[in-house]
């Protein structure tokens, strides 16, 4: 038996499920936990308020909830957690890395949340707003793979049971094992929760014993740390290809843009994917690894409405667009007021395309201008696209209305004196990379104070993450107590000598050619 599902207001073609289809409730079918949480909230006046977090980005009261609004709510977390904290940060224009266990999730922002409103998730096509999240396969737990001449890592992954080989339940090697084998992780500094008991360390020495394998197998003379290095240049380059799919595709240079990067094993590789991507500021924050909770926490009440319409942009139709506008408006102040919000923030945004196309982009509308919106649409189109019809009129598909709780914030993070004091590395250790052992230092984040910087390679080890602070990076904590990756020096880049395949090498340009082919298809397809 299947549940009714709001119908959706805009107009296109629907792909019908052959078999079966998504349960979904109507606003008032609420669930048994939302009937008590509104019951108990009804019985006490003074009790706390029990908001959910939507795909949106936004909250939403309990008894507003709905099952479509839920799909991608975590990530979603995230990607308000990397705008907020950029902003106090001062940047504006930021892509968000959360890498963790089985994948990684990468977002951008250029001034706007960026939202989909016809989205299809495994298999399922959805009409909800939800953040534009592009995800791949690749993760502390992506498992590490020699077949046929090639390293790769993942797409598949060891999850958290078994888990990588060095959680000490029989896995495979993964990307976690490949950082601790090259000295990127301690085990010392993690807790000793590992074992069929949970009461033993990383397993260092099996990892060694499985890459001294591999590099047997492999027989070329690499050393086991090269092998592992290998496989981490595969993975950060795999997760540099999932950006360049959210921005270079979509006409972004992202070089000047910052890395905002969270998540439990983004520390362990931020450096290396602003390399592949030659970006040079990587923003930490010290909620990293819970930023997608924390996020949550940042984010704000929000309602939001779309409707067909299906009119010429010219000035005849700017009393229907404008009328149009002013209902939905009404309807998103409406819900927002129902849930205590009297200050809302609005933004109008119309959909619009050329006649006799089918791709429509969102552009603002002031309510008065259509010239501007037209402008504005050509704008996009020319970014994206990369030209403009002279002679096609340009079509309002649909009208839609975003509404935000606009009161002012009651907290935030507290600015700190700078310091120029140099905190000393609590110890020395060698850690792998650029090919070599090289000496790093070992530097607590709780002994870190705003002014403190520190010069890769070295290592800072937080409560809930490893940052690895590869050469040529330096560093800084900031005011707000936040750390700030800055490329200092020049990136060497290394001439290929000889005529032997190189495994390593083999898969990166394997996937960089993939990238190349995907990034030329869209084009044919955003031109054809």
């Amino acid at each position: 038996e299947l549940g009714a599902a709001p119908i959706s207001p805009l107009v296109g073609e629907v792909n019908v499920p052959a078999e079966g289809g998504a349960r979904d409730r109507v606003p008032g079918d609420r669930s048994p936990a939302h009937a008590e949480a509104s019951e108990q909230s009804e019985r006490s006046a003074v009790s706390p308020r029990l908001m959910f977090m939507m795909s949106s980005g936004g909250l939403t009261a309990a008894d507003r909830f709905q099952g479509k609004d839920a799909i991608l709510s975590g990530p979603a977390g995230g990607v308000v957690g990397m705008v907020e904290t950029a902003k106090l940060a001062g940047f504006e224009q930021v892509i968000g890395f959360d890498m963790g266990g089985t994948s990684t999730d990468v977002a951008h922002y250029d001034g706007d949340y960026e939202r989909a409103f016809d989205t299809e998730v495994a298999g399922v096509r959805i009409r909800a707003p939800m953040m534009r999240i592009h995800t791949v396969a690749a993760g502390g737990g992506s498992i590490l793979h020699y077949e046929a001449g090639r390293f790769q890592a993942g797409p598949d992954s060891a999850g958290a049971n078994p888990g990588p080989a060095c959680y000490r339940r029989g896995g495979p090697l993964a990307v976690t094992d490949a950082n601790l084998v090259l000295g990127k992780l301690q085990p010392d500094f993690f807790p000793a929760i590992f074992g069929p008991n949970r009461d033993q360390p990383l397993d260092r020495e099996t990892v060694r014993a499985k890459f001294e394998a591999l590099a047997h197998e492999i027989g070329d003379g690499r050393s086991p740390e090269a092998i592992a290095e290998g496989f981490i240049t595969i993975a950060a380059e795999n997760m540099a290809n999932a950006i360049k799919k959210i921005s270079v595709q979509r006409g972004y240079d992202v070089t000047r843009y910052l890395l905002n990067c969270f998540g439990g094993a983004g520390g362990q590789h931020a450096c290396l994917v602003a390399d592949a991507l030659g970006m040079e500021t990587v923003l930490i924050h010290p909620l990293s690894g819970l930023l997608s909770a924390y996020g949550m926490g940042l984010a704000k009440l929000f309602a939001s409405r779309q409707q067909a319409l299906l009119l010429p942009l010219d000035k005849s139709s700017l009393p229907a667009i404008v009328e149009m506008a002013a209902d939905l408006a009404g309807q998103v102040a409406e819900e927002l007021a129902s849930q205590g919000v009297t200050d809302v923030a609005r933004r109008v945004t119309l959909h619009v395309r050329y006649d006799g196309t089918d791709t429509s982009l969102p552009v603002d509308f002031d309510g008065e201008s259509v010239s501007q919106a037209g402008a504005a649409f050509e704008a996009a189109h020319k970014a994206q696209f990369g030209f403009v019809y002279d002679d096609k009129p340009m079509v309002v598909e649909a009208v839609g209305v975003e509404g935000i709780d606009a009161r002012a914030e009651t907290g935030g993070e507290d600015k700190q004196a700078l310091s120029d004091n140099d905190v000393p590395p609590v110890e020395t250790r060698s850690i792998f990379c650029e090919g070599e052992w090289r000496d790093a230092g070992i530097f607590r984040r709780a002994g870190l104070h705003p002014g403190s910087r520190v010069a890769g390679p070295a290592l800072v080890i937080e409560g809930h993450q490893t940052i690895v602070v590869e050469p040529g990076w330096t560093a800084e904590i900031t005011a707000l107590n936040h750390v700030l990756l800055t490329r200092t020096e020049k990136k060497k880049r290394h001439a290929a000598l000889g005529t032997e395949a190189d495994p390593v090498m083999l898969e990166v340009f394997n996937n960089l050619f993939m990238s190349i082919a995907e990034q030329m298809g869209v084009t044919l397809q955003n031109t054809a």
